[in-house]
């Protein structure tokens, strides 16, 4: 059975029993506790906290899923991935218990046609109605094991909904391991379905094991979240022994295989084995993570992405591929699951340029660390050391990227162990710190989060009504400070204010959140300075009460600064035509990665692998005006997700989406699926001066712009600037280019003949200073104090003198001078100085403490610099001594 089938298996059978199809969201899922979408109900997480009423009672997806925390295990097991398909049924207080497990059944042995004397069952330790449940669909007790919370209770890793489960695990039979049930070997009984009865919300992790957790309460509603592994399913049916041996990934291995020039040995557990699953599955784990907008970085989902490929390409030289394989290995990933999931197709080229930049860049990582490890294994065995510093293991990981695979494998090569320990004690020291910083940022989070539900059970949603008006009669509903409720805010006091009806559009998508004021029925006055989502469709003012004395419970009116919401609405459907141009421009890759609106201004960021020429730029820009001065129509409709990605709608980067979505239309360049305010008509978006162009990372480019009022400033600007030139110059503004040419030429020459005498002028004072050397037993020396001189000309003089003194036997030069009040020295040295292992630098280090700096420099040049003047003599004299030590007598 293909996979396509047992998608559409599990569709029908759950959209047959009343169950809602929803899309699969993205990757990066819009919740700040999770790094990357790791379950199928993330994107229903408000639906069981009760935050949102969900929309439809019974759900079911296949939902993209990215977990890192089996790494390791990738290919050292045949059933982990850390990218996979989760498909799903969710009940948001409809069933439970009894019908989540008589549909797990029904569906595993009546429709996928699995032996049910195959089937294990393992239920959390206390649940003995889960037992009884299993025990009347017909799995005998035999084959029913009660497990810990370790195993059997499940949550996301971090706070938020959870609750005890029952997992489903096939048993492949003995070629796979010994009996004992799942229990004694997860292996051989391959867990492929967990059925989790959605009833509790835990909290932080205390530290420890899996399942050390407190469990704060129950949630409102008892739900069901289930996740059937697809790669594991499909395993199981198409009688294959790894993940990365299923219709999903079998093509991808063929293509490692031809590149490695040989066969997948199979599940034997030799390292060639483990190296074709790595490069295989994490090949698919890299085109899903970038068509969903993540680059590779150093922190963040960025880091997840760059370990992945990383991984990858050091797994590929395992293997002997001693050439680029990322674009090629996932080529076949995007030719393979493309059709299923078509972002992968329309992001090939962003996907192709990503892996290829990255490849290239991993490539001098490895020069470079290469290097530097070869310098520290030089260091370690001169001093007569056995051991290579665990700080030297951690700098390399740290700081330059560089695996400690690679690093362990090169010591021992030398004959050398690693410091793991240290080295593992500095890595836990650095995890420590980011976890206690996540941790202190998540408290702080949390206990607003607290209140905003408790606001929200209490009054509902926000009622928005900003897209039609700027103003609005609205009810104070609470007021807040550092998420503690506030009786009443006095005048000057900075406060959170949550509000029945809002006109104030709140912070999303890259525009900013409305400012203005509210006025309550007394005449207290709140100056709103943003707007923020403090929960999905739940709106935080925040602001300062600047008369009066504010109370939950009062009438108010509320006023939107409506000028700056207009000039906002300007730069947003600016930011929407440059989004499209770009793209018309450069290629479908070139889409959005994130992007600020501001009242007439914008920033939006984008993939693009190169800087784009200023003629493009130009370009562009001519074509965004041009296409508003047209003043398409602009247009706001609503579509279910579905139907909009079918009409050609994008999504902007970052955002989530409801089942039922607003689209903006700006003409018939631009469809975008969007929330924000835009402008009436696209005359009135312009003009659209765009400021510059720069790279922000990897793969990342910005572009920054004026719209309107602000865009003709600027061209005001730089025409009152070119007429100041003009007159400078006294040319017509015509002729400007030729006459600022030939000026600029003429000082060139005249710069040129400068120099020249100044190097003459030096090569002169060179001459007459050599000519002032004083002997030293086999050496030479000179010394002295020259006037006004810049520290450039300084080291450049010191270098000119010691090439005129004789080079076969030692020799140095010691020079100062005062430049603009300060205390200059340079020092320069001959080779056979270096070759005794001295260097300048540490000629100056006494005297230029005495002028009160430090001295810099590496090898035969080196100078110091410092305020105190009037003790250049005596620095002079200590410089001296230090260069006639050096030489001898």
């Amino acid at each position: 059975m293909r996979s396509a089938d047992i998608r559409k298996i599990f569709f029908e059978y759950f959209t047959s029993r009343g169950h809602t199809r929803v899309p699969s969201s993205s990757l990066v899922p819009d919740d700040p506790t999770l790094l990357l979408a790791n379950a199928g109900m993330n994107q229903f997480k408000p639906y069981f906290l009760g935050e949102v009423p969900p929309p439809y009672p019974r759900a079911t997806s296949v939902q993209k899923c990215a977990r890192t925390s089996d790494i390791d295990n990738v290919g050292r097991t045949t059933r982990h991935a850390t990218f996979f398909e989760m498909l799903g049924n969710f009940s948001f207080g409809d069933y439970f218990k009894a019908d989540a497990i008589r549909y797990a059944w029904e569906l595993l042995t009546e429709h996928y046609r699995l032996d049910p004397e195959k089937l294990w069952i393992t239920v959390y330790q206390d649940d003995d109605e889960a037992i009884e449940l299993w025990r009347q669909v017909g799995v005998p007790a035999e084959r029913i094991q009660r497990l810990g919370m370790d195993d059997n209770f499940w949550s996301m890793g971090v706070p938020g909904p959870c609750g005890p489960c029952s997992e489903v695990c096939y048993d492949r039979g003995p070629a796979f391991g010994p009996a004992g049930g799942p229990e004694a070997n997860g292996e051989r009984y391959l867990e492929i379905w967990n059925l989790v009865f959605m009833q509790n919300l835990r909290g932080e992790s205390a530290g420890g094991g899996k399942g050390d957790f407190p469990i704060l309460g129950e949630l409102p509603n008892k739900s069901i979240d289930t996740g059937l592994g697809l790669d594991r399913i499909a395993a199981i049916l198409q009688g294959v022994d790894t993940v990365c041996e299923t219709d999903l990934l079998a093509p991808t291995l063929a293509t490692v295989e031809r590149l490695a020039g040989r066969r997948f040995p199979g599940r034997n557990g030799s390292d060639e084995s483990v190296s074709f699953q790595v490069v295989t599955e994490h090949a698919r784990s890299t085109a899903f993570l970038i068509a969903d907008g993540v680059l590779p970085s150093n922190e963040g989902r960025g880091y997840v992405l760059r370990r992945l490929m990383r991984r990858a390409i050091r797994h590929a030289r395992s293997l002997g591929i001693d050439r680029p394989v990322l674009a090629e290995v996932v080529g076949s990933v995007i030719d393979n699951l493309g059709t299923d999931w078509p972002d992968l197709r329309n992001q090939r080229e962003l996907i192709t340029a990503v892996v290829s930049r990255e490849e290239e860049t991993f490539g001098v990582t490895l020069r470079q660390g290469t290097r530097l490890l070869e310098a520290a294994i030089t260091r370690t065995r001169t001093s007569g050391g056995t051991r290579l510093a665990g700080e030297t293991a951690f700098e390399l990981h740290d700081t330059y990227g560089f695996p400690i695979e690679l690093t362990l494998e090169a010591a021992q090569a030398a004959g050398l162990t690693v410091d793991e320990d240290r080295y593992a004690a500095l890595l836990e020291e650095q995890r420590r710190r980011a976890k206690k910083s996540g941790k202190a940022q998540t408290a702080a989070a949390m206990r607003r989060q607290d209140a905003y539900r408790a606001i929200l059970a209490q009054h509902g949603r926000t009622d928005f009504v900003g897209y039609t008006a700027t103003t609005a009669d609205t009810e104070l509903i609470a007021l807040l400070a550092d998420g503690e409720p506030l009786p009443v805010a006095y005048e000057g006091q900075q406060v959170e204010v949550i509000i029945s009806r809002s006109p104030f559009y709140a912070e999303r998508g890259g525009q900013i959140g409305d400012t203005g004021t509210l006025t309550t029925e007394d005449g207290t006055t709140i100056e709103v300075t943003d707007t923020t989502y403090g929960l999905d469709g739940f709106y935080v003012l925040t602001g300062r009460v600047t008369t009066g004395q504010a109370r939950a419970g009062q009438s108010a009116h509320a006023v939107v600064d409506a000028d700056r919401r207009a000039a906002i609405a300007r730069s947003h459907s600016a930011t929407h035509v440059l989004h499209a141009m770009l793209r018309r421009n450069l290629g479908e890759h070139a889409r959005q990665q994130g992007s600020l609106v501001a009242p007439d201004r914008l920033r939006f960021d984008f993939a693009h692998f190169a800087p784009v020429d200023p003629d493009r730029l130009q370009t562009i820009g001519t074509m965004i005006n041009d296409y508003l001065l047209a003043d398409p129509v602009v247009r706001v409709w609503h579509a279910t997700r579905a139907e909009a990605e079918e009409a050609g709608a994008i999504a902007f980067f970052g955002d989530t989406y409801g089942d039922l979505v607003r689209i903006v239309d700006i003409g018939d360049a631009s469809r975008e699926l969007c929330g924000g305010t835009h402008v009436a008509h696209a005359t009135q978006a312009g003009p659209v001066r765009i400021l510059g162009e720069s790279s922000i990372g990897a793969g990342l480019r910005r572009i920054e712009a004026l719209t309107g009022r602000d865009a003709l400033q600027r061209v005001d600007q730089e025409r009152r600037l070119l007429d100041e030139v003009t007159q400078l110059l006294g040319s017509r503004p015509d002729d400007l280019i030729a006459t600022l040419s030939k000026r600029l030429a003429a000082l060139a020459e005249a710069e040129k003949s400068l120099a020249d005498y100044r190097r003459r002028e030096l090569e002169t004072v060179a001459a007459e200073l050599a000519g002032k050397r004083r002997n030293l037993g086999q050496g030479t020396l000179v010394t002295a104090h020259v006037s006004n001189m810049p520290a450039a000309e300084l080291r450049t003089l010191a270098i000119t003198v010691v090439d005129l003194l004789p080079r076969a036997t030692p020799a140095g030069v010691i020079l100062a001078t005062n430049d603009d009040g300060k205390a200059l020295l340079a020092a320069a040295i001959n080779r056979p100085l270096l070759d005794r292992g001295i260097q300048a630098r540490q000629l100056l280090i006494e005297a230029a403490a005495t002028i009160g700096g430090g001295a810099g420099g590496t090898g035969p040049i080196a100078s110091a610099g410092g305020r105190n003047s009037t003790a250049l003599g005596t620095a002079l004299a200590l410089a001296e001594d230090a260069l006639a030590a050096v030489i001898g007598p």
